[in-house]
């Protein structure tokens, strides 16, 4: 099963370059990567432009800074897979723990995955996954909130990660431009009565001043 890797990029030249490399590596034979550059402007376009475009299925450019959830709704029209999933375009979330969340997807055993970042981990310790308590804490409101909402058990609903067969990931229409679109996709993933099978993955957080985008409240 071909799988589409979608790879929202807004200012991540330090990185950008590394993850694709990464992802092109994956031990994963049937790949489509899709980049969409959401109106960088600290160099991360050169680089696509001159390094990146050559080696992937797509890149698609955004003249200005929309929002991640615009980025994922943009990449939409290229998809060839029949499977899909996020990835960012930080290296907080190791690629490699994609192999795992495909595999569960191409045996038969789910139609969603999520990658949890807290999951078989003492989420109060683990300092390795969140390098901030708050980002813990509040991460962990969220997901309760979130489970009573959507009447879920998930431990990390707001997880990069998330990984859908392409019949369900084309029922979900997207409409939040921002972060907010990950509430969005999990709720809307349980109006469909798809249940969610989470497994745990590696997870390296960055702090603001190492280029972090999102408040904590939002982890």
């Amino acid at each position: 099963m071909k799988i589409s890797i979608i790879v929202p990029c807004y200012n991540e030249c330090k990185t950008i370059e590394r993850l694709v490399d990464k992802l092109i590596l994956l031990n994963i034979r049937d790949k489509q990567i899709i980049v969409v550059d959401d109106g960088s402007n600290d160099g991360s376009t050169k680089i696509l432009v001159e390094k990146i475009e050559s080696k992937i299925d797509t890149v698609i450019y955004h003249k200005v800074n929309k929002g991640k959830g615009a980025a994922i709704i943009s990449s939409k029209k290229a998809l060839k897979g029949e499977i899909v999933v996020i990835q960012d375009a930080d290296l907080e979330y190791d690629p490699e723990d994609l192999i795992k969340m495909y595999k569960m997807i191409k045996e038969g055993k789910t139609n969603i995955v999520y990658g949890s970042r807290v999951l078989g981990k003492n989420r109060y310790l683990q300092k390795s996954n969140f390098i901030n308590i708050y980002r813990v804490f509040f991460n962990h409101l969220l997901t309760i909130w979130s489970n009573i909402i959507n009447k879920q058990k998930l431990t990390d609903a707001h997880t990069c990660y998330k990984m859908f067969t392409r019949k369900v990931f084309d029922k979900i229409e997207l409409k939040e431009q921002g972060f907010a679109f990950c509430p969005e996709i999990t709720t809307k993933a349980s109006k469909l009565k798809e249940s969610i099978i989470e497994v745990p993955i590696n997870y390296n957080g960055r702090q603001f001043q190492e280029g972090k985008k999102i408040s904590t409240l939002m982890v």
